[in-house]
């Protein structure tokens, strides 16, 4: 392996261990916080840009390894994010409940994706390891994400109701 690409293998992982501290910050930091619909899903429409990288052929991957890297991350690594994103209501604010498992996670998922990313690297170019690494990062997004919404929307019915019964509009057990 050349300088240059150790330089950019060192960039690279380097850059992923940097967002990965990133996200880390920003989710504990968003505790503090009330979350709406839209902090929830604008993260996986902003990745969307990430897409533009497959029209430079040097990331050009078969079609079965972009669909196994995102499967991978849809059903394998999104599943302890999910696991770990619940909301509550504070002061008639919905927030993220704050998971210390949540930070071990995302630091066992990085991790795992150094491991990988070295093991990939070996058979494929850099580019193509790129891409299948964006497809397996995507694919766990937006599972992850949109249980966010459905759980979301789930605490803000049950604060509603909770209002509306306290508000006397709305009786306990539904007549026939």
């Amino acid at each position: 392996m050349g300088h240059a690409a150790l330089n950019i293998q060192t960039t690279a992982t380097l850059g992923a261990v940097l967002m990965a501290l990133m996200v880390i910050a920003i989710r504990l930091r968003a505790a503090n916080r009330p979350t709406s619909i839209k902090k929830i899903v604008l993260p996986p429409l902003g990745m969307t840009t990430g897409f533009l990288m497959f029209l430079f052929p040097q990331t050009h991957i078969p079609v079965s390894w972009g669909i196994g890297a995102f499967a991978a991350g849809a059903l394998f690594l999104s599943y302890p994010l999910i696991r770990t994103s619940k909301f509550q209501i504070i002061e008639g604010q919905i927030y993220l409940k704050r998971s210390k498992a949540f930070v071990l996670i995302l630091l066992g998922l990085l991790a795992v994706r150094l491991l990988l990313h070295s093991y990939v690297e070996h058979y494929i170019t850099l580019p193509q390891t790129g891409a299948v690494f964006f497809l397996l990062a995507y694919g766990m997004i937006v599972p992850w994400r949109v249980a966010m919404v459905i759980e979301y929307r789930k605490t803000e019915e049950q604060w509603n109701r909770y209002r509306r019964l306290k508000e006397g509009g709305e009786r306990a057990l539904p007549e026939d």
